[in-house]
């Protein structure tokens, strides 16, 4: 008997192929149920994982398991639920008359509304930085084994590669970043919206280079 050939499973979350002598109960982990985003925080309504980074938001791994599916699945609607919240920072008041050697935002280097539009730092923290700084300048070099497995980072590609196998246009993927406004997603770099979270990972990658694994 002849095996059939692998194709793609539809579960949001899953993107694996496989035949159906394979499919096992348990074999596909996927999310049963649709994003949710607000004020730049993307959330799985399933299993409530979120992140703010669109890449990690999709690499977060399925919270149910079953069969694959050829069959697009319907995504149940995420229940209407309070929204993240931004805890505020509180402005200045209290500490208005504060030296600024004594406030702690400036001690550190941030933003300080009391004090100008940048905090001062002491003379400790800015040789701690000057070390940093040349930590930073210094390039982590990666021996990458040519016949091990990788999965590209690349924005709308995820497939899995061999770094020997890898060439100027091995992957196809979205170089700009993704667009949520107004219930609409899309990809800015090639200007396509669409209403449906399912509709928007079907969008087609639009540039061709290397895959990349250490892509932010």
């Amino acid at each position: 008997m002849e095996k059939s050939s692998a194709v793609r499973c539809q579960r949001i979350g899953c993107d694996a192929t496989f035949t159906e002598e394979d499919n096992a109960d348990d074999s596909c982990r996927y999310h049963p149920s649709g994003p949710i985003f607000h004020d730049g925080m993307k959330e799985w309504s399933c299993c409530k994982q979120r992140s703010h980074d669109f890449s990690l938001f999709l690499a977060i791994p399925g919270c149910k398991t079953g069969k694959h599916t050829t069959e697009k699945p319907v995504l149940v609607k995420p229940a209407p639920s309070n929204p993240p919240r931004a805890v505020p920072v509180p402005s200045g008041g209290q500490n208005n008359n504060a030296p600024i050697e004594n406030c702690s935002r400036c001690r550190q280097g941030f933003f300080c509304s009391d004090h100008g539009s940048q905090g001062k730092s002491s003379k400790p923290l800015a040789a701690n930085n000057a070390e940093s700084s040349e930590k930073k300048a210094t390039p982590v070099k990666k021996i990458v084994n040519l016949n091990e497995d990788r999965i590209c980072k690349n924005k709308g590609c995820g497939k899995t590669y061999k770094e020997k196998d890898n060439h100027e246009t091995a992957c196809e993927f979205h170089p700009g970043p993704a667009v949520f406004h107004d219930r609409l997603r899309g990809w800015k770099c090639c200007d396509i919206h669409v209403k449906e979270f399912d509709e928007f990972i079907e969008i087609p990658p639009c540039t061709k280079g290397w895959h990349n694994a250490d892509a932010s």
